[in-house]
């Protein structure tokens, strides 16, 4: 991309900052202009950025666009994951599928629901495991509430293997792994065991939603009924 500061989206060009040949300098309302406007495309005319994610917003977007300074600042670092954590309906599933379009420069990662990871595990085997956990750029949706599979009368904690395997992938080769949960530290750890929350604490950037955090959803239905009855 001849200049990674602008993007082109239904012939509008969005401005992101300046570039000076080398480096851009993000203006962090032009990039939430550009997400809101992105977001509409994606999820539809009531999508919206909500001012109290802001903290969570600006975490996501310097690490997205890889600003080394700003994430030491915010106590991230840019060559781990991300797992993104928060309350059901928060907006973090939409949130990851929204960031990976702010970086078209970059290789975008595919966001997957871990249950139906385990639903291809139970038909087809531990070949599942080897293709998620060796290769791959993936955001892994929903981690920690997907049942336990099982092949073949054997039952194996399918997500808890692959993230094993994605962390033996990232000390070898620097792969990055995102992911989303509702769990909390502790509840992952007995979802999982001491091992896999060990391993994932160095696999991943824990951002995450304040506890009260709204169901966004509901607040979507309720705007598009007020429409319709309009």
């Amino acid at each position: 991309m001849a200049n990674p500061s602008k993007i082109t989206e239904g012939g509008v060009v969005y401005s992101l900052g300046d570039f000076d040949g080398k480096r851009v300098e993000y203006d962090f309302s032009k990039v939430l202009a550009y997400l809101d406007a992105k977001g509409k495309m994606l999820f539809g005319r009531n999508f919206r950025l909500y001012p109290e994610d802001r903290g969570v917003l600006l975490k996501l977007c310097n690490y997205m666009v890889r600003d080394r300074e700003s994430c030491r600042r915010l106590g991230i670092d840019p060559d781990k994951g991300i797992l993104l954590s928060g309350p059901v309906g928060c907006g973090k599933t939409t949130l990851m599928k929204l960031i990976r379009h702010l970086t078209p420069h970059y290789r975008p990662y595919e966001v997957i629901p871990v249950r139906n990871i385990v639903f291809g595990f139970n038909h087809i085997g531990y070949r599942v495991i080897e293709n998620y956990g060796n290769g791959g750029y993936f955001c892994f949706d929903d981690i920690g509430v997907e049942p336990m599979g099982r092949y073949f009368g054997r039952d194996c904690n399918v997500i808890g293997e692959i993230l094993l395997s994605r962390h033996e992938l990232f000390l070898g080769s620097g792969l990055r792994t995102h992911g989303t949960t509702n769990l909390n530290a502790e509840e992952l750890e007995g979802r999982y065991g001491k091992r896999v929350r060990s391993r994932m604490r160095e696999l991943f950037n824990l951002i995450a939603f304040d506890k009260g955090a709204r169901d966004k959803r509901g607040i979507a239905n309720s705007t598009e009924n007020k429409r319709s009855k309009n």
